[in-house]
Parts: C-alpha cells; structure tokens; sequence
C-alpha cells in the first residue's frame, strides 16, 4: 500500500512533502544539528574517517534527512548516500531514494544518478518519469534499457510518458523499441499505450504496422475505441489510401464505435486530397444527417481541397457560407483562399479578401503575407513585395526564412543575384538561419549570371555555416560548370558528390545526359560507376 501511495502521489506531480518541524534553521543545542556545516564540508572533502567519527553519536539516516533539510546541494547528498550504503552498508527508506533521485533530477544532474538507485523498479520508474517531465526523453530512453537489464519490470504509467514523449519528438524507432520491450518484459499495456503506439507508427508512414498493432491489441483483450479508428483513418488519408479508410471506417461501423467529428474530418480531407469532392461532399451531407455538427475544421478540409485542385469558385462559395453556418473563418481559412487567389494571379482578390480580414478584427500573420509577397513576385513586382515586406514589420511580425526565399528567389530570377546576396546578409542580422532553399537559389542565380566563383564561394560559405551542400546544390553547380562549357569542373564536382555518399537524382541524369554526354564528353566516374548505375 505504500509503495502504492508513492507511485500515486509522483505521477501526479507531487513530490514528498518535507517536515515543516525540519525547516527551521539549525540553531537548537542538538549535535547533529549544530555541526550540519561542519559534517557537510566533511563531505564535499571526502574526509570519510573523520566523519565516521562523527557518526558513533549520530544516527546515519537522521543525518542523511537533516541534509535534505538544510538544502544542500544534491551532488554533495549524493555523495554522502553512495559512501554510506557502501561503507556502512545502509539501507535507506524508499521515501529517501525517492527524494534523492528527485532533488537530482530537479537540478537536472542526470550523470550523477547512479546505479545504485536502481535496485527497486519503482525507483527506475520514478527515474523514467523524472527524465521526461525534465524534457530529457532520450535519457528516460536510456533508463527504460537499463531498467530492462536490471531485470526491473516498470509500470504501463511510466512507459505511456516515454512513449508519448518520444512521439512529439519523431523518435519513431525509440518508440518501437520501447512497444517491443513492453511486450519482451510482459508489461501490462492498456488502451492508451496502444493509441499512443499507434499513433507513432501512423505519423512516421508505418500503416501496415500500425494495423498489426491494432490487431496485437485486439488480442490483449483491448477494445480500439474512436481515437484509435480516428488515428488510423488520418493516416490513412494522409497516405491516400482511399480502400483502407473505407475499411477502417466501416469496421467501426460494425463493431458499434461511435464516429465523431474527427472521424469524418479525417474522411473529407482524405477525399479532398485525392480529388473525391462529390464524395466528400456527401460525407458532409451524410455528417450533418446524422446529427453531427460540421466545424471550421471541416470546412477548412475541404475548401484546401478545392484550392489545390484550382476549383476557386466552389472554394469561394464553401468560403462564404461559412457565416451562414454560424462559423467564423480563421486565419488559417483566409491563408488558403488568399494563397490560391495569388497562385492563380488574381492579385485583387487577394488583397481584397485580406481587407476583410482586417475589416472583421482579424490579423493577418506571417503566412498571409508570404503569400501575398509570393504572388506580386509571380507577378515580376519586386518593389511591392519589399513594401509588404516593410508593413509586416510595421505590424510587429517578423520576416521568416520564407519570406526572405521568396524575395531573393525573384531577385535571382530577374538577375540581380548581388541584391540578393544583401538579402542573405540580412538574413544573418535578422538571427535567421538560411535553409538549403536560400543557399541553393542564390548559388543558381550567380551560375545563370556566370559568376562561378561567387557560387563556389557560397557553398563554401554555406558548409562553414553547418550546412552541407546536398543533391540540390551540386546539381545548381554541375550545370552552372557546364553551361559555361568548364565540363572537367562538372566532372570533378559530379566525383566530389558521389564520393560524399549524395545520390544522384533523375535532375542529374539528365544534366549529365544533356550538358555533358549529348555534347560529347563522357563523364569519368569509373570509380563510382556501379554507385551511380545502381542508383537509377
């Protein structure tokens, strides 16, 4: 029952309380009490013998709690506890471990818990714990592998914090590791374990696997409930896997699962994706039919959908029937027609729709304005993309790596590759960290201008920026070499790509085809020749 308690009063963020009769300062005619500063310097020594001295009048677990007490620093507790169980060989209570293993990790003194807090699994449980509520997943991954060669079989409530946690952070191989070893230990699972598994497996595009876990539940005795059926369905439609969200829909339907909201949002945007507007228009029909309200989540799925396939008037009309649904469109609303008015070069529609959002209270953020800034340069209108660019600052947003690829993207484009190199430094000022995409632009724009020096420079620049140049770049360069007719430049960058482990794509094939081979000169990549054959 106690231990019970404990593992109650952890997971539910309470830590063992302190005796409010031990905080008062150290100032009664007790011994112990009055050389506290003493024996604690006694410790940060190391002076063991002397301290042993101390102790043949002094309870050694009394001494360890007036530690605690004080507020002394947990290494020195640490070192104290390590040297009494070993040399005095001290068993202390669990409510001590406990303490000691969360003053540590409160202070975030990871390498400092040893092993020997490991003896009981409530203990290793408490660690798991402890490590993810600090934002230290990988080191509760540690914990959870050593807990398991201990032979220390933990609770299905520490396990589900270190597989959730591992999901948020895309550790999807960790997380399987973790399921299997569960399963390996025999540790109970319940239905949240599962849709946490499940759920992993569905965000790193592992369907198939995602089913068999569905069916491991299953054989546990564990019921899916509708988050589980609701998970499986979003992966399903993200992958445009029309047959199975029908399957998993239909399962539910025979095995009496409630479908929500989620459900058929999950549905419609998988529909919408693949180009079933009449079908997910009838989902929505068949929604409403059966008593379930559509939300602006709905709306949103399929007006997207509609966006992308450039069906903007059936987009509109979803658009402006959404106050008449009682819904009020959400920034997120406004971004997806917005982008497709800009898409499509109705600038003024664009920019009249973004009037409506300001006129109904609503702010425009970062991603309006990229679009926005993104279709006057579509439209080759430089100056009114800068002046947007001016306004948003003016309106307290802040120019993202976006913002600045599109803007130094058209500068590239209309041959003003050195205006664009200011953008870059701009950028550096802003406390931006440039992607591939604006490295890769620029470097394009000098090899269109010819300058190839300035390019090689960039890359150059771009690596000692952390930034490796990828397929992309030595792409952007091999045909920036070769246009100028330095084919033996190309075939030596086209060696230096293969030799650092890139693999060529189907836009390397052809410039090698078209600027190198069609020309008459074959490349010499007998070295990698099976690399770059087998690649294809």
């Amino acid at each position: 029952m106690i231990l019970e308690s404990l593992k109650r009063n952890f997971f539910h963020g309470k830590t063992f309380p302190r005796n409010k009769l031990a905080l008062r300062p150290f100032c009664s005619a007790d011994s112990t009490t009055q050389n506290t500063p003493t024996i604690q310097e006694l410790i940060r020594k190391q002076h063991w013998s002397k301290l042993s001295t101390h102790l043949k009048t002094t309870n050694p677990t009394s001494l360890l709690q007036q530690l605690f007490d004080s507020g002394a620093d947990p290494k020195l507790i640490l070192g104290y506890f390590n040297w009494s169980t070993k040399q005095l060989r001290l068993t202390y209570s669990l409510e001590l471990a406990c303490r000691l293993l969360h003053s540590l990790a409160t202070a975030k003194m990871y390498p400092k818990i040893s092993d020997s807090l490991c003896d009981k699994s409530i203990i290793a449980d408490m660690l798991v714990v402890a490590y993810v509520k600090n934002m230290k997943p990988h080191l509760g991954f540690e914990a959870f592998k050593r807990a398991g060669d201990y032979g220390l079989k933990l609770s299905v409530l520490s396990c589900n914090q270190l597989l959730n946690a591992l999901v948020k952070e895309s550790k999807f191989e960790s997380m399987e590791h973790v399921y299997k070893e569960m399963r390996k230990r025999r540790i109970e699972f319940d239905l949240i374990s599962f849709n946490i598994v499940i759920n992993g497996l569905c965000k790193g595009g592992k369907l198939n696997k995602a089913s068999d876990v569905m069916e491991d539940m299953k054989s546990l005795g564990i019921s899916p409930n509708v988050i589980t059926y609701n998970t499986l369905l979003d992966g399903y439609c993200k992958k445009g896997k029309i047959g199975k969200m029908y399957k998993a829909d239909a399962i539910m339907m025979d095995m009496g699962v409630k479908v929500d909201v989620i459900t058929y949002n999950s549905l419609i945007n998988g529909l919408c994706s693949c180009g079933k507007f009449d079908e997910a228009a009838g989902l929505l029909e068949q929604m409403v039919y059966s008593g379930l309200k559509p939300n602006i989540v709905t709306y949103n799925a399929l007006i997207n959908g509609y966006c992308k396939k450039k069906m903007l008037d059936q987009a509109r009309r979803l658009f402006d029937g959404i106050s008449n649904q009682g819904m009020i469109p959400t920034v997120v609303t406004y971004n997806m027609m917005i982008d497709a008015y800009c898409k499509d070069g109705r600038m003024e529609d664009a920019f009249t729709l973004r009037n409506s959002m300001l006129d109904k209270g609503l702010l425009p953020d970062i991603s309006t304005y990229n679009c926005l800034i993104s279709g006057l340069c579509r439209k080759g209108n430089f100056e009114g993309a800068k002046n947007l660019k001016n306004e948003l600052v003016k309106k307290g947003l802040r120019a993202d790596c976006v913002t600045y690829n599109i803007l130094l993207g058209e500068l590239c484009r209309e041959g003003e590759s050195k205006r664009a190199a200011k953008l870059l430094d701009e950028m550096f000022m802003m406390g931006l960290n440039p992607t591939h995409i604006t490295y890769n632009t620029l470097m394009d724009g000098y090899c269109k201008e010819g300058n190839l020096v300035a390019a090689l420079n960039l890359k150059t620049q771009m690596e000692k920026e952390k930034k490796q140049a990828n397929i992309v770049t030595y792409n952007v360069l091999i045909k920036g070499f070769c246009q100028k007719g330095k084919l033996k430049d190309a075939n030596r960058l086209l060696n230096e790509l293969l030799e650092k482990g890139l693999i060529p794509n189907q836009t390397t094939y052809e410039i090698v085809r078209d600027e190198m081979m069609e020309k008459g000169f074959m490349p010499d990549i007998e070295g990698h020749l099976y690399k770059f054959s087998g690649s294809s």
